[in-house]
């Protein structure tokens, strides 16, 4: 799929930001969704309000493909009932409105990419995770289960649903490795707790051919988008400390990460087990140009 003209909600964050530039160097039109009014003699842009599930069916009318990425960060702020509830509906209304407009339309686009994340398998120890696995338990797994099943309309109206599951993602832009960096440039990073909890991660370039692997082919369902080497954090520590030649002797105590994050969201980000597998991305010929964590962090942070 190529020279195509692709929906995007969700493009300032800097994954997509990342993304868009992707589809737009390879030739296709992008149209961002934005929430405020376009100013005039603007292009690629288009008001909606997901918050209220408005979304004029005219912006996707003529669109080959949707790609919503949208949802408030999860780790920044502590969680309270208010974030918690603000986690769930930024993704909900998001891909709700999108999902409900397209499945009413006569000629809707013929995809929708919806996005999702590894948290849908909950804590599951060292068990290596496809993505036939079932939604796990704890919060932020039924966050992801419910987040995937908003794009429902779509699928009930024959329209081919994507919902990439995507990891750690290894930018030198931002992201998660945002926090971690001064940190270990100080010498002060290290393991979170014994660090043998699995962290399945993706470098950021390896992430946007993924997500234009399966905008192309004819990829259905949930896709895990993560490298095919997950590592435990004891492992991450180490790589990481090598990329920036400093010394990780120094475990994060849980108590720290608890008062500063609140135990639920210092559980969910530094102490749960994710072992998965990129089943589907294998399956289908994917190939991973930084299939290492040494590799991804040095790409990242060289």
């Amino acid at each position: 799929m190529t020279n195509n003209r692709i929906v995007v909600a969700g493009s300032s964050g800097l994954l997509g930001s990342a993304l868009t530039s992707a589809l737009e160097a390879r030739g296709d039109t992008v149209v961002r969704l934005i929430r405020t009014n376009p100013r005039p003699g603007s292009s690629g842009l288009a008001a909606w309000d997901p918050a209220s599930g408005d979304l004029d069916p005219a912006v996707l009318a003529g669109a080959d493909a949707v790609i919503v990425l949208n949802g408030v960060p999860i780790g920044d702020k502590r969680w309270n009932d208010g974030r918690k509830a603000l986690i769930l509906s930024s993704r909900l209304d998001a891909v709700g409105t999108v999902a409900r407009t397209m499945a009413a339309m006569h000629s809707p686009p013929s995809v929708l990419m919806s996005a999702s994340a590894i948290g849908f398998y909950g804590e599951r120890g060292n068990d290596l995770l496809t993505e036939a696995e079932p939604a796990g338990e704890g919060f932020f797994a039924d966050v992801c289960d419910r987040w995937e099943a908003a794009a429902d309309p779509a699928r009930a109206a024959g329209i081919r649903v994507v919902t990439p599951r995507t990891g750690l993602v290894l930018s030198g832009d931002g992201g998660a490795l945002k926090p971690m960096v001064p940190l270990f440039k100080l010498g002060i990073g290290g393991r979170i707790g014994d660090g043998q909890q699995w962290w399945s991660w993706i470098a950021e370039h390896d992430w946007v051919r993924g997500m234009l692997h399966c905008l192309d082919g004819d990829i259905n369902g949930p896709v895990n988008l993560v490298a095919p080497n997950p590592v435990t954090n004891e492992a991450f520590t180490k790589a990481l400390g090598a990329t920036l030649h400093r010394p990780t002797f120094l475990p994060v105590p849980k108590l720290g990460i608890t008062l500063r994050l609140g135990r639920e969201l210092a559980d969910a980000v530094g102490y749960v087990s994710h072992r998965v597998d990129p089943t589907v991305l294998r399956a289908t010929g994917f190939e991973f140009e930084y299939p290492t964590v040494t590799d991804a962090l040095t790409a990242a942070l060289g």
